[in-house]
């Protein structure tokens, strides 16, 4: 859903682009119509465009004076009835181009008279066009005089006009202008949002159940920080409750274990059968309340007390615990590494835990003299119980988990889950066995 968003830059662009275009739409239209209804800039500004698209057809060289009719004006001055007439004289008088007879020469300047660099006179009043003047040039060194004349403007240069202005004075600029605002906008949107998506990045690898998890806004905007430190606010709030809860699980199991530690107290002096029945429940009654204390526990762990802990070393110090009440208990404990140590990240307590949950249920669910077997591999923990009449089995694959050996492996599944681990199970003839990876 985040991806098909638009992304701030692209909302910016649009948006800038957009106005962009309706003010150049604007500024031509203004534009248009301040040309448009003067007739003298008009005229002027059709003079100077004519005369530059003649005068292109000169050439000096050594001296000599050559002159070829640029290819955009040749329709209108290559004859004389076409309505457009022009006039090319050099410094001395000499003619240099003319594309009409003597008599449309009334119209221009006479040639005893030393021009003026522009001069303009209009024939006619308004639209379309009649009017004549002309314009000098120096090239190479040399001075021209280009005189043109046109009567109702038959080609309508005057949009041609109109057009060329449009593109000099308002597509040319704006389109530079629109390029460097806009270029400018989003290298600064895109400068500002570093540390933005910076922190959504760290945001992603954030652990809700890590009380130390924050995002860092010192380089952020100040709009944007504000967001960044509400979320602060709400992981401070979770590690809070994430303690609360911690506290009041252990109160709990202290307020339980005491009354049923009185209870046991009790059941002592009576001698008698029944106490003793009584005795074996209230422990497993006891055992009961702890796994459930310990598994509501688990729901506050803090990964911010995770440490590296060697697999090898832990599995051995619980084995070490557990193997005088198993032997109590008429069952034999084995221990395997395969190899000397292996360092994952984890809370000690937890996998202990769950490994003592492991051996424990392969205790009380099997026969008595069964064999149980750790092993502890590179980051893979095997707890195996097998009947002393079944020869050792090596399974390859592990069966889908299920709820017949009780809470303790609901305690382990969750120990694994906090420790993005994995745990399988599989049903051999011999038992059980179980599988921690922590790869």
């Amino acid at each position: 859903m985040t991806r098909s968003r638009p992304t701030l830059g692209a909302i910016l662009a649009r948006r800038i682009a957009f106005f962009a275009i309706l003010a150049m739409l604007l500024q031509l239209a203004i534009v248009f119509s301040d040309y448009y209804w003067n007739v003298g800039e008009l005229s002027r500004l059709f003079v100077e465009q004519e005369t530059e698209r003649l005068v292109a057809g000169i050439t000096v060289q050594d001296g000599s004076i050559r002159y070829r009719l640029p290819d955009n004006v040749q329709q209108r001055y290559q004859r004389g009835d076409t309505g457009y007439v022009a006039r090319i004289r050099a410094a001395n008088g000499a003619l240099v181009f003319q594309s009409c007879d003597a008599a449309c020469e009334d119209r221009f300047l006479p040639a005893d008279v030393n021009p003026p660099d522009f001069w303009l006179r209009s024939l006619k009043p308004g639209k379309p066009l009649s009017l004549v003047g002309g314009r000098a040039f120096a090239i190479d060194g040399q001075h021209f005089l280009v005189d043109i004349a046109t009567i109702g403007d038959p080609s309508d240069v005057m949009s041609d006009v109109l057009w060329n202005e449009v593109i000099e004075h308002l597509i040319v600029p704006m389109s530079i202008l629109l390029v460097l605002v806009l270029g400018g906008t989003l290298l600064s949107v895109r400068q500002a949002l570093r540390p933005v998506r910076a922190a959504a990045d760290a945001a992603e690898q954030i652990d809700p159940m890590d009380s130390r998890s924050h995002l860092d806004f010192d380089q952020m905007p100040r709009e944007v920080a504000h967001l960044a430190a509400a979320v602060n606010r709400a992981f401070a709030r979770v590690g809070e409750l994430m303690r609360s809860q911690r506290v009041l699980t252990t109160g709990i199991a202290h307020e339980i274990r005491t009354p049923l530690a009185a209870l046991k107290l009790e059941l002592g002096h009576i001698d008698h059968p029944r106490a003793r029945k009584a005795e074996e429940d209230l422990d497993d009654l006891v055992n009961f309340v702890a796994q459930l204390t310990a598994l509501a526990r688990l729901d506050s762990v803090d990964h911010g007390m995770f440490e590296d802990v060697d697999l090898v070393e832990l599995s051995a110090s619980v084995v070490s615990q557990l193997a005088p009440w198993v032997y109590e208990n008429n069952h034999t404990l084995e221990f395997f590494s395969q190899v000397e140590s292996f360092t994952v990240r984890g809370a000690p307590s937890l996998l202990r835990d769950a490994l003592r949950n492991l051996i424990e249920n392969a205790v009380k669910h099997t026969a008595d003299h069964s064999l149980v077997i750790v092993r502890a591999g590179s980051g893979i923990i095997t707890v195996e119980d097998r009947s002393p009449q079944t020869p050792l089995l090596h399974p390859k694959t592990f069966a889908a988990p299920t709820d017949s050996l009780g809470i303790g492996l609901k305690i382990v599944e969750r120990i694994v889950e906090i420790h993005q681990a994995s745990f399988s199970q599989a049903r051999l003839k011999s038992g059980h066995v179980f599988e921690l990876d922590f790869r």
